[in-house]
């Protein structure tokens, strides 16, 4: 998808000069508690390096007084605004689908959307999510073994990363929610995907984790926000790998802990990188530069 855009770019881009030199994309992050989120930076300087004039603004519900209740004017004005797009996070991911008018297989499926494409009037739910955690997991874990792997956290983010952990081979993955109903409702539609077996819902962490190979936390647990962890740490052992999706601060509570007992660990850095990656591309149409933009993340 690299190179000139195509006519539909070309509309949703615009261009004030006529020329094609520097076509501008205006875009946007919503949810919550957004205000040390990397991904303005991510997008903003691989815009600048394929020549676009490139602007990410954060719509922090947190700092406006407002809640996902706002979604449908905060979509309305990104509309009239011109808005190529928005990225959707916390608490938003799932709010926001009966907000679209078109979603993506992927975000069908998982009931979840992280990319919404604003074009000619119409709203398309994308989920770069699931996609962002396999191919950190792929570079950063991928000896592992994952018979059974305990994921905490069954929201938006936990359909993308349960599904993501399916597609990777993972045998049977326990979830478990302070919602248990969200945690069984979740395992039902895996199994129906993937087959019987292959999800089941847990309330006990306890018990989830002492034959587990790994475990993910798709939380907001960790967070600068929301500081804490998901899981007592006298229950991480160090034959137990450990992921978490949260990725500001880099080394969540979690992740320290682990690293203190031996385990190894993948932070959320690869996964906001990789799930920019595929927004950027539904954004311009532009195929994103893989390594700089691992590099431009670890330059921050």
């Amino acid at each position: 998808m690299a190179g000139s855009p195509s006519p539909e770019q070309q509309s949703r881009t615009g261009e004030a000069s006529g020329s094609w030199r520097h076509p501008s994309v205006l875009v946007g992050l919503v949810g919550t508690g957004i205000q040390a989120s990397r991904t303005p930076a991510l997008h903003e300087r691989e815009g600048a390096e394929q020549g676009l004039r490139y602007v990410y603004k954060l719509i922090d519900l947190e700092m406006l007084g407002l809640d996902a209740g706002a979604l449908q004017e905060i979509l309305t004005a990104a509309q009239r605004f011109g808005f190529a797009g928005l990225n959707i996070t916390h608490p938003c991911k799932q709010a926001v689908i009966p907000l679209l008018d078109e979603l993506s297989p992927d975000a069908a499926a998982l009931g979840a959307v992280n990319t919404v494409v604003l074009n000619r009037g119409r709203r398309i739910g994308h989920n770069t999510d699931w996609w962002g955690f396999a191919e950190s997991f792929r570079r950063e874990l991928p000896d592992v073994r994952r018979d059974r792997v305990v994921q905490f956290g069954a929201g938006g983010a936990g359909a993308a990363v349960a599904h993501a952990l399916l597609t990777l081979g993972t045998g049977e993955v326990v979830i478990l929610d302070t919602d248990e109903a969200k945690a069984r409702d979740l395992s039902t539609a895996l199994c129906a995907r993937f087959g019987k077996g292959r999800a089941t819902a847990s309330s006990s962490p306890a018990e989830a984790l002492v034959s587990a190979n790994g475990m993910v936390n798709t939380t907001p647990l960790g967070m600068a926000k929301y500081p804490g962890m998901a899981v007592p740490p006298d229950l991480l052992r160090s034959d137990l790998w450990v992921a978490d999706i949260v990725y500001f601060p880099l080394e969540t509570e979690l992740l320290r802990q682990a690293r203190l007992r031996g385990c190894r660990t993948m932070s959320g850095g690869g996964m906001a990188v990789f799930q920019a990656i595929g927004a950027f591309q539904h954004f311009t149409g532009l195929e994103a530069n893989t390594e700089r933009m691992l590099r431009h993340f670890r330059e921050m």
